[in-house]
């Protein structure tokens, strides 16, 4: 065994400083994740063929591929296909949040048809509109039933934003492998790295068991 933990000390607010980075992109691509999925969770149950056909096209499509192809596409592709270089932050962000819109909206849209039908029928029998009706009503009693998913999404958002050090973006995963290359000593900052990841994922297990908690009682 030739670990020597101690010689990463120096190096540990420099891996450390990666975490802002790593969670201004999970925040980001969060809540365009989030707000993608309510729509395309929308176009799932509508009546509308061609939505319907569209929404299940990009479910298919984004939940079939690796995320990492679809992250490689939008950066290394974009010169190709728009004449321009999207920055590394952008494209991380752009293809999180398209990736993580697919999951949530099937996430969602299973929170709105576990909602009792009573619900919509009482509400069509009142003559709210169906906007309203959605947005006031149904939505807002799938999230309490989804919350636990969402939660889960987001942490799994969280520790696959790892791959973005393979476009240069200075996160956690790619400050360590700078530290390991500096070092050749890989395994001790990799490892710091990893306690990192987990004390986030913990954090927002946490965070997401007191909200669950506190949406029961208010029940």
């Amino acid at each position: 065994m030739n670990l020597d933990f101690t010689s990463i000390l120096p190096s540990l607010p420099y891996i450390l400083k990666g975490i802002g980075i790593t969670l201004q992109i999970v925040l980001l691509a969060g809540l365009l994740g989030f707000a993608l999925g309510i729509i395309i969770a929308l176009f799932k149950i509508s009546s509308v063929k061609l939505l319907k056909w569209f929404s299940d096209a990009y479910t298919s499509i984004f939940r079939g591929t690796p995320l990492i192809l679809q992250l490689a596409l939008i950066y290394y592709g974009s010169p190709q296909i728009f004449g321009f270089q999207i920055e590394p932050f952008a494209a991380a962000v752009l293809s999180f949040s398209l990736n993580s819109g697919a999951y949530i909206s099937e996430i969602i849209r299973a929170g709105i048809l576990a909602v009792d039908k009573g619900q919509r029928e009482a509400a069509m029998a009142l003559g709210i509109p169906y906007k309203r009706m959605m947005w006031d009503i149904i939505l807002p009693q799938a999230m309490k039933n989804i919350l636990p998913a969402l939660m889960n999404e987001f942490i799994t958002l969280t520790k696959e934003s790892a791959i973005v050090s393979t476009i240069a973006i200075t996160d956690i995963m790619r400050r360590a492998y700078i530290v390991g290359g500096h070092q050749y000593r890989f395994f001790e900052p990799l490892i710091f790295a990893g306690l990192i990841y987990y004390v986030l994922v913990m954090t927002l297990t946490l965070i997401g068991k007191a909200v669950e908690r506190r949406m029961r009682r208010s029940d």
